[in-house]
């Protein structure tokens, strides 16, 4: 049985304060946990119900029951396993590679979902302001499907990135170069800014280029796109080109 130490161990990973003092994370569901399995990330521990099968030392995992997976877990309903892994060391930022840099993005579904799109697209390497969600929180988490374990994510002081960069600097904005029709390079940086406020105006004035998605609705009466979507269009975009 899980002893109360755990459980009070585990229930706090849920915060950013408690993963980031235990230097530890939480993966639930068969899927995510298997792609950190296979990643280079270091299994603290494992507790699974018996229907889950595995190959790990019988030290590191504990087969529990589905009541007590559901006490320790942050789904509503629980599946089959959750997984405590250590946070690794970011690694060193690449001033001359192909990066997303986001400045201040809120919701944990958006992050997930940008962290989906550069595994997908092959972007390595995706840069984050200090107020941007935390790549650990189990929402993200469990919205990049394992996407997590294969991009770097960088928490840094964005506007000291960009500066220090050579590459061309994109951002979207409402007020940019139609994307459609804009000459992209191979090699460059991504800004995509804020869900409510866009990109800060500290950052904004970094901006060498801007692009925009137009509108193509009758009404024209629609203000934005989510962030998550602008990206993925964005994205298709500069690989296609």
């Amino acid at each position: 049985m899980l002893s109360k130490n755990q459980i009070k161990l585990i229930k706090s990973l849920h915060q950013k304060k408690y993963r980031t003092k235990n230097n530890l994370f939480i993966v639930e569901g068969v899927k995510g946990v298997n792609e950190f399995l296979n990643s280079h990330f270091s299994l603290e521990k494992l507790f699974c119900t018996e229907n889950f099968s595995n190959q790990l030392d019988s030290e590191i995992v504990e087969v529990i029951s589905a009541v007590e997976l559901k006490k320790i877990s942050n789904l509503n309903s629980p599946n089959e396993v959750l997984g405590i892994f250590k946070i690794p060391k970011p690694k060193k930022q690449d001033l001359e590679k192909f990066s997303i840099v986001l400045d201040e993005i809120n919701d944990p579904g958006n992050l997930g979902t940008i962290i989906r799109l550069c595994d997908w697209f092959g972007v390595e390497q995706l840069i984050c302001s200090e107020n941007t969600v935390d790549c650990y929180n189990s929402k993200v988490v469990q919205s990049t499907m394992g996407s997590l374990s294969r991009v770097s994510i960088i928490y840094t002081d964005i506007k000291q990135f960009i500066k220090y960069s050579n590459l061309p600097i994109y951002a979207a904005m409402m007020n940019g170069e139609n994307v459609y029709k804009a000459s992209l390079p191979e090699n460059g940086i991504l800004v995509m800014g804020n869900e409510a406020n866009g990109i800060s105006s500290e950052v904004s004035e970094l901006i060498t280029n801007k692009i925009a998605i137009p509108k193509f609705g009758k009404t024209q009466l629609t203000e934005s796109l989510n962030v998550a979507t602008a990206t993925a269009i964005l994205l298709s975009e500069f690989k296609r080109s």
